[in-house]
């Protein structure tokens, strides 16, 4: 039983030089592919290259590990050691960045062992569903926010409809004895549509009395570590 149990322990991989070569090169196709698909699937502020770049690290690193473990239980059962102490606090931008790094290592760990042919067809029809659900846009939010005198505030509700035609949605409006905020939230579209129609929506509204400011603030959901 004792040297049962050593034998399994000393199973090496026999991999000639070319077979190597091999996972590596095709983790590394299938890795660019990754990397196409993440870059017409993200648009705007939500794309981040170093994170595009680093699912072709991550797709090339695992199929090399996995060629290194092959059938040897001693390496694997080290490796599973070895990453159970590492932490990972990268802050994930968006939950389908999630799927990508699974997805970069379901392919290395396929090239890794040889089998190809599940890695292409994987990888082919999750490009193409991402293809068909379309890219995810990170539309800029613009919020508008206003404060003048509570006796004005009919005048500035009309100028915003007059400006945004019911595009602009009402978040808040906090008022008290003698003023009034208003704070709404439209898309970059919109707001770039009525500048192209109108004046500034800043001088509309100071031509109304009493007006203390006028801010517009431009919101993404880029998150920062």
């Amino acid at each position: 039983m004792k040297q049962a149990l050593l034998e399994i322990l000393e199973q090496t991989g026999s991999l000639s030089t070319n077979e190597i070569f091999m996972h590596i090169i095709v983790a590394t196709v299938i890795g660019f592919c990754i990397y196409i698909s993440y870059h017409i699937s993200h648009v705007g502020t939500i794309y981040s290259k170093k994170f595009n770049v680093s699912l072709v690290m991550l797709t090339i690193l695992t199929a090399t590990v996995m060629t290194v473990i092959g059938n040897n239980v001693a390496l694997s059962l080290g490796m599973v050691g070895a990453l159970s102490i590492v932490r990972f606090r990268t802050a994930i931008k968006d939950s389908r960045d999630t799927a990508y790094i699974f997805w970069t290592i379901i392919v290395g760990i396929c090239c890794g062992v040889g089998d190809y042919l599940v890695a292409g067809i994987g990888s082919a029809v999750v490009f193409v569903v991402m293809l068909v659900l379309g890219a995810i846009k990170n539309d800029n939010r613009i919020l508008l926010v206003i404060r003048g005198s509570r006796v004005e505030d009919l005048k500035i509700e009309g100028v915003i409809f007059d400006y945004y035609q019911h595009k602009a949605n009402l978040r808040a409006k906090n008022t008290s004895k003698d003023s009034v905020e208003y704070i709404y939230e439209l898309t970059k579209k919109v707001y770039n549509k009525a500048l192209l129609d109108h004046d500034s929506i800043t001088e509309a509204l100071y031509k109304i009395k009493n007006i203390d400011y006028v801010n517009v603030v431009v919101q993404n959901d880029e998150i920062s570590g």
